[in-house]
């Protein structure tokens, strides 16, 4: 019998930084302020002992509901070194969204700003059991650190004497995080992960593949409580001593184009919609974009055309790619000196990667052919255990080291892989399957397409399709008739929308990417 082995992701992360002698080193930068790693270890180990002398047990949850500010660092690694197990969610959401999250993960302490506590507040009879902690609204640039007159307010407990308290053992299969997935099939459900998952993608994915260096400064696209961005900017950053850029407003194209300038960022997490952005902006608010040394794509498809225009202004690699709350992170992705356009690139290094037919009951079946569209699966050391309280979902999704992603794929010759959609949001439209991706990458293709989305209507029972566009700026002389005929001279005929719509601008979610929900 092998003695298990005690770690901890907080040590991992951040406190073995001082021990390496980068404890005077910028971890945080939020406007003029920064934080160096000393600064956040110490304000992260007095949350950990504030929340163990709170009544927290090892195990129990932490929701974290947070704006991008540096107490989400602290806050972050403070529960996890109390042994906690953390979720997050949106500040923005509303009250019933983060009601019902809570529900459903019972989590033991709640820390968040004031105005979400009070939007909860006609729900917070339900939660007997459950501390709420508040941090300041007011967050600005110049005074991050306010404190109110709330008693649970979690700064003023932070400048109280705290008791010593004894900090839980953790070890590598201890769980840790509770990551959401993106509810496209229905309510979010949270992929639980233990501690070493983490370990094993930062290794293989943010050190080996794309090489992260302790001079990075990081800037994203995505809020902090999106797995995809709590990885590029918060976790991969910190494990190798790097610098983070925050700001709490909402990323638009101007405010990234700020914040890179701002903090002379080196490396940005994006996503196609605000790369598009970005692209039509006037080139001199964008001119510090050209410093950047890398760029990450995620979230949905990066059209081959949007990245022609992006390294044609800016001559800065874009390493697109695919991970999942299933998987933690990025499993599939472009590689610096590899990039194809239009495909996901090749496995990451300590990943496995499948495509087998549509109704393969397990990783054993046979793989389907190059250039064949299939389901891919996906074997790696950071795949979840499962689903919290859905045990139906979850045989249907892991098996073992596997995980079933439910997204298409095809596979070429020289063993890229190429990303048709998710399996469940393909269309028959006359019969023929049809991949709302493939169409709108045609879309956008056309130089006077900002935005696409394709989603399903239905006309005397039978499914067409619908196309929703926002156009280039100032773009006025292109109408539905043009537009479908560009898809009709490109793709089979039976592909071409039955009808195509304009807006200003596509709709967003919480994660960046169009919310085809909120078309119809």
């Amino acid at each position: 019998m092998t003695m298990e082995r005690s770690f901890n992701l907080a040590d991992y992360y951040l406190f073995d930084r001082l021990s390496e002698g980068l404890g005077d080193s910028i971890a945080l930068r939020f406007g003029p302020r920064r934080w160096t790693y000393s600064d956040v270890a110490q304000k992260s180990h007095s949350v950990a002992q504030l929340l163990v002398g709170s009544g927290l047990k090892s195990g129990q949850r932490v929701y974290l509901i947070l704006p991008d500010r540096p107490c989400f660092a602290w806050c972050f690694f403070g529960a996890l070194k109390a042994g906690a197990v953390v979720a997050m969610g949106n500040p923005i959401s509303s009250a019933e969204s983060l009601a019902d999250v809570i529900d459903y993960v019972t989590p033991h302490v709640v820390i968040t700003t004031c105005e979400v506590a009070d939007k909860l507040k006609t729900h917070r009879s339900n939660y007997a059991d459950t501390l709420f902690m508040t941090v300041p609204d007011v967050g600005t640039m110049d005074d991050p650190e306010a404190i109110t007159n709330d008693p649970e307010c979690l700064n003023k407990k932070l400048n109280a004497t705290i008791e010593a308290q004894a900090l839980p053992i953790t070890y590598e299969d201890s769980p840790a995080i509770w990551l959401f997935t993106s509810g496209s099939t229905g309510r979010p459900k949270a992929a639980m992960h233990c501690h070493s998952d983490f370990r094993f993608n930062t290794e293989q994915y943010a050190k080996k593949t794309l090489g992260y260096q302790a001079s990075e400064i990081c800037v994203s696209v995505p809020r902090l409580f999106f797995g995809y961005a709590t990885g590029t900017n918060l976790m991969f950053p910190f494990s190798v001593g790097a610098s983070v850029g925050l700001f709490v407003e909402k990323p638009t194209a101007e405010r990234i184009a700020w914040a890179v300038d701002y903090y002379q960022a080196t490396m940005l997490t994006s996503v196609p919609t605000l790369m598009a952005r970005l692209l039509d902006m006037p080139e001199q608010s964008t001119s510090a974009l050209s410093q950047l040394r890398f760029c990450l794509s995620a979230g949905e498809a990066l059209p081959p055309v949007l990245l022609e225009r992006w390294l044609s202004r800016f001559d800065v690699p874009v390493y697109d790619g695919i991970g999942s709350a299933e998987m933690f992170h990025i499993y599939l992705t472009n590689h610096p000196g590899d990039i194809k356009p239009g495909s996901l690139g090749k496995p990451v290094n300590g990943y496995v990667c499948k495509i087998l037919g549509a109704d393969a009951e397990g990783p054993g079946a046979p793989e389907v052919s190059d250039n064949e569209t299939g389901v891919l699966w996906v074997k790696g050391n950071s795949v979840a255990q499962g689903y919290w309280l859905d045990r139906a979902k979850s045989w249907q999704t892991f098996y073992g080291h596997w995980c079933r992603t439910g997204d298409l794929f095809r596979r070429d010759e020289e063993g890229y892989y190429w990303f048709g959609g998710r399996a469940d949001h393909l269309m028959k439209v006359s019969g023929q399957w049809v991949s709302p991706v493939e169409v709108e990458h045609c879309l956008v293709a056309h130089p006077a397409v900002l935005e696409a989305a394709i989603v399903p209507m239905e006309i005397d029972g039978l499914t067409r399709t619908r196309a929703w566009i926002a156009l280039v700026p100032e773009v006025n002389d292109i109408d539905e008739g043009a537009l479908k005929s560009w898809v009709a001279q490109k793709l089979a005929k039976y592909k071409t929308p039955h009808e195509v719509r304009f807006m200003a601008e596509l709709p967003k979610n919480d994660r960046g990417k169009i919310d085809k929900g909120a078309l119809t």
